[in-house]
Order: C-alpha cells, then structure tokens, then sequence
C-alpha cells in the first residue's frame, strides 16, 4: 500500500541544466550526472543528449526543493556550481500542444529555441519582437520561458540571439532548441 502511495504522489520533472560540455569545457559526463540525480532518490532518470537535459521523476512536489536539492549535489559532485532549472514534463507537454512556433516558415537557415528562467517578469521589452534586420524574433515571453526564432546568416548567429536574450532578460537563463523540447515532452 505505501509503494502505491509513493507512486500516486510523483512527480515528472526536466532538469535543465547551463553552461555544461559547451566547448568542451565544464564536461559532465551524463552517466555521472544520472547518478548524482539517482543518489537524491529520483527514479526513472534519463539524460538526453550531452547538453545536460535530465527526466527524472521524485515524490517532492515542491519545484523549488527539487531544484534546491539537484543545485547542492551537482556542485558536491562536480566541484563547481551549475546552475539548474527545473520544470514539471507537463509544462513541457503543454508548451509543446501550445507550438509557439506553428506559423513559423521553416528553411534551412531558420532555428527555433526556447529559453527557460526562473523568472522573465522584469524585461520591459515589448512582445512580440522582432529585430531591426528582421533575422530573429522573440514570439512568447512568460513567467518561465521566452520562444525565439532566428534565421542563420553570415552577420548573426545563435551566439548574437543568446545576448541579446542575456542582455534583456538576465543571465539566469538556459535555452533548448525547439527539437530537444519535443523529445523532453515525450519521455
């Protein structure tokens, strides 16, 4: 009965984490990191891909403790802090039903990404935005996550729309491109 209990009560979550095994620097390796989550007692944890993208599920319901808990046993486990956000997979899901990006003319020059924070309410920048050159706009902007469009070219590239993204909304941030969020809410 209290196994049924515990299960009734779980959590699915994405842990989304920054600044990892970019450049081949701050390498995780992501069988280490599915056990730094499994000692926290999470089950049901997969990574994917290297860019540290974790489904783990746990019997907190409290985002703010998983998150808290996850942030204190990667910097134990790996040495240094890396910064971590958490999101239920059912936002995800949602986000996903929602496409943000469904009027979008997709060509091979053309990226979607969404940015995840813990909070984007202080950015005064009107949405939607789009920038001067019309080579990249900012669809959504919520609470917790902000979906960008942006065409490749020889003058800008995913670099330029990460700060800008940093410069008007903090840099507590983490972005995902729009396939990676399909996958993440279909684990």
């Amino acid at each position: 009965m209290q196994v049924l209990k515990q299960q009734q009560n779980s959590m699915t979550y994405i842990a989304l984490l920054r600044g990892i095994n970019v450049g081949g620097n701050k390498k995780v390796p992501m069988a280490d990191l599915k056990k730094a989550f499994e000692a926290l007692n999470f089950t049901n944890v997969k990574t994917l891909l290297n860019s540290g993208n974790v489904f783990f599920s746990s019997n907190e319901t409290n985002v703010s403790k998983v998150t808290s808990s996850i942030s204190n046993q990667l910097e134990s486990k790996f040495g240094w802090t890396i910064p971590v956000i958490v999101r239920p997979q059912e936002e995800i899901k949602q986000l996903v039903d929602k496409n943000p990006f469904k009027d979008i003319t997709i060509t091979p020059e053309t990226r979607l990404y969404v940015t995840f924070a813990l909070d984007l309410s202080k950015s005064n920048l009107l949405i939607p935005y789009e920038s001067e050159e019309k080579d990249f706009r900012i669809l959504l902007v919520s609470n917790h996550e902000i979906c960008s469009t942006l065409i490749l070219s020889p003058q800008r590239g995913t670099v330029d729309l990460m700060s800008f993204i940093e410069k008007h909304f903090g840099k507590d941030v983490t972005t995902r491109n729009w396939n990676t969020i399909i996958k993440l809410a279909a684990l």
